[in-house]
């Protein structure tokens, strides 16, 4: 469904992204893994057109990304979860997910709000809350109601559950697993890779701006010495 091949970026001449190489298949559940400042953000900023890529490929759903605007590209079918949720303060959970309701590709079994509440009981309790007044937990389940809320063909988390207490990074971890079992392709971002070994098909480290290692789960458990190399603080 993702293809990306040989993808550079920069801000201004300082080059971010060196060839990178990345994919995700239609169903599947990929993850970016890297230490802090290795080029992450700025790979999924050059997906979706944030950063205007210098080189390189982006094919998604037999389409060429690259250079296409922000607006065009999310009509093609990719939804953020961004990085700091970035939920609209001033709008209630259930506005919150009514602004981004769409079914551009004719799903035949959309995502409503009704829907998401089923997924997150906590933000139906919450559903005329303003945004701020939110848990970072419930901001996180409602910035992800908000993106499925575009019935995306592929979903994206940014720092999926950085800061977040660890019964909430647990629902988080299992509403992803249900989501996976529905067909839902997702590519993650996160730091968490015991979680990440029994959620993911695939998996791609990055380090200083390149792909230096992809594989399998079974792969990733059975090199004990990969997340001291790559993925260690």
């Amino acid at each position: 469904m993702l293809q990306v091949s040989n993808l550079t970026a920069a801000y201004g001449q300082s080059q971010v992204l060196f060839g990178m190489e990345l994919a995700v298949g239609a169903g599947e559940v990929a993850t970016l893994m890297g230490r802090n400042g290795m080029g992450k953000t700025t790979t999924i900023r050059s997906l979706l057109g944030l950063v205007r890529p210098s080189g390189g490929s982006i094919r998604f759903d037999g389409q060429d990304l690259a250079g296409l605007p922000p607006h065009r590209i999310a009509r093609t079918g990719i939804a953020l979860v961004p990085e700091g949720r970035q939920v609209f303060p001033t709008l209630t959970v259930r506005e919150n997910l009514v602004a981004t309701a769409a079914n551009r590709h004719g799903r035949r079994d959309p995502w409503t709000v009704e829907r998401v509440y089923a997924l997150f009981p906590r933000l139906q309790e919450r559903a005329g809350n303003l945004a701020r007044t939110l848990s970072g937990g419930e901001q996180q389940m409602l910035a992800i109601g908000r993106a499925l809320m575009t019935n995306p063909k592929l979903l994206i988390l940014d720092e999926a559950t950085e800061g977040l207490a660890p019964l909430v990074r647990a629902e988080i971890w299992r509403c992803l697993a249900r989501l996976k079992a529905e067909g839902q392709a997702i590519l993650v971002v996160d730091k968490t890779v015991a979680a990440l070994a029994k959620l993911a098909d695939r998996h791609h480290v990055i380090e200083k701006g390149r792909l230096v290692w992809t594989g399998r789960s079974a792969d990733l458990l059975a090199d004990p010495g990969l997340k001291e190399r790559y993925l260690g603080v």
